[in-house]
């Protein structure tokens, strides 16, 4: 299920790119600015919008702390900007002064790469601020860059069609002709696969052009020297192909298409999961977020759309009704931020980081610690944790049982306890589906078509159901 929760409509110009911190979302646009949102409400911050650049800003990127902004435009210049303040820390002008399309942080961000429309590609020391390499290709103008996760290597893409891969001196390692009409955008996925052929790990690239064309490649390290190889080509758009990003785990792309629509596709088998038509105009950029489960597209419509995706569309699903308390025990405190944003408690990330909470101390929290320890104010989202953490355990000592999707409310995903029918048909959590139609959305959660009614029935056999459910599972536990 994919839902339109929010559109941002403060740009007065074509949108030309969106990136996603951890906690931010940043769009810039041919208006010359760059605007910030906080992920919490997606109210703007203070210090935006953003206002430098002479010209149309066409990207915008953040470092991996998400405290440094990176924007590039058609002023030949990139600048650095402090996320929080919107101060300017430092303004990058490309050596020969050409427009620059497209800027990317190193993975660690000890990198900043700026490719320009002379098709030069410079990299930038962002700690001295001082350029370190530089390079050029031999036609058409750099629109596209990405690093690989280890960030020995990046790959740029080109009007004339080519991608290039680079290693970290500026050695230019292969060069491909990926699309006919020329490259328009490309990202790594940040998970590994495993080459069998070579029994090496490699990553996933994945490129779009103008040919209308996704094409996905296996870039690899053999005996032999540097290979990319062309594994398959993802159709369904039916005219250019402006933007592609994959999910955190690499099991999900998306992509953003002059024929005005943005398609979800299953990486592993190319397979279409959802097709996104709600843009009037050309749709420029798509960006997953890297915590959360939001999408965020851009369009010459002059708007942002933020959209919610079902968590094991854009998130690694963690199956923990498969695990062992022990394991869950052993989780890394990145593992517990991946688990509270699975479980729609992304409210708690900062909160559980600044206290190191691991698995360990996960299972061992209590109603006082998270009010006397970890100081959460909110009565409600101390016990929707608590709740959580109660079918946690459940699932952990019943490793056979996993809780029924039809019990789960489609808004929040979680255990439904009042739950009631909306005139779409589909049964949702009263305080979830009232509180999506407090927001004036009066379109349904499922279909996205509009309510005929705002009357809500409660559907007291599912109530039954669900009830009798989870009796039956601690009778089971108790005899165990």
């Amino acid at each position: 299920m994919v839902t339109l929760i929010h559109t941002l409509a403060d740009h007065s110009d074509d949108i030309n790119w969106c990136a996603f911190s951890s906690s931010y979302l940043a769009s810039c646009s041919m208006d010359k600015t760059i605007r910030i949102y906080s992920l919490n409400n997606f109210a703007e911050l203070p210090c935006s919008p953003l206002k430098g650049h002479t010209y149309a800003v066409h990207c915008c990127c953040f470092s991996s702390s998400g405290e440094i902004l990176a924007s590039c435009s058609t002023d030949g210049t990139t600048i650095l900007w402090n996320t929080q303040t919107g101060q300017r820390l430092a303004v990058l002008g490309q050596p020969s002064g050409s427009p620059v399309r497209v800027c990317k942080f190193s993975p660690e961000s000890a990198y900043l790469a700026s490719g320009a429309a002379d098709g030069t590609i410079v990299l930038w020391n962002v700690q001295s601020l001082k350029l370190y390499r530089s390079g050029s290709v031999k036609d058409g103008s750099l629109v596209a860059c990405a690093f690989s996760p280890g960030g020995n290597i990046f790959v740029t893409g080109s009007s004339c069609g080519d991608l290039t891969v680079w290693d970290n001196k500026m050695r230019c390692l292969y060069t491909e002709k990926a699309h006919d009409l020329g490259v328009t955008s490309c990202d790594f996925s940040s998970q590994p696969i495993t080459d069998r052929e070579h029994g090496s790990k490699s990553f996933q690239l994945a490129s779009c052009g103008q040919d209308n064309q996704i094409k996905l490649w296996v870039l690899l390290n053999v005996i032999t020297g540097f290979e990319m190889k062309y594994k398959c080509t993802l159709s369904g758009h039916t005219a250019p192909v402006l933007s592609c990003a994959f999910s955190y785990d690499g099991q999900v792309l998306v992509s953003g298409s002059v024929d005005k629509s943005v398609i979800i596709y299953e990486t592993s088998t190319g397979d279409i999961l959802h097709v996104l038509s709600q843009h009037t105009r050309y749709v420029t950029t798509c960006a997953l977020a890297p915590n959360l489960p939001l999408l965020a597209s851009g369009s010459m419509d002059k708007t942002v759309n933020i959209w919610q995706l079902n968590h094991s569309t854009c998130l690694k699903e963690h199956r923990v009704e498969s695990r062992s308390e022990s394991q869950i025990e052993d989780w890394s405190e990145d593992e517990v931020t991946i688990w509270l944003s699975a479980e729609g408690l992304a409210d708690l990330i900062h909160i559980f980081k600044v206290n190191n909470i691991d698995g360990k101390e996960l299972l061992n929290l209590t109603k006082d610690s998270l009010a006397n320890d970890l100081k959460i104010e909110s009565l409600g989202l101390r016990n929707r944790f608590l709740r959580k953490i109660e079918e946690l355990k459940i699932r952990l000592e019943s490793p056979s049982f996993s809780i029924p999707d039809e019990f789960l409310c489609p808004i929040t995903r979680e255990r439904m306890r009042d739950p009631v029918i909306a005139s779409d048909g589909y049964s949702y959590e009263r305080m979830a589906i009232e509180n999506w139609i407090s927001k004036k959305k009066r379109s349904s959660p499922m279909t996205n078509l509009p309510l005929q009614s705002l009357m809500l029935t409660p559907n007291r056999t599912l109530k039954m159901a669900i009830n009798r459910w989870f009796e039956t599972q601690e009778k089971c536990n108790k005899t165990m």
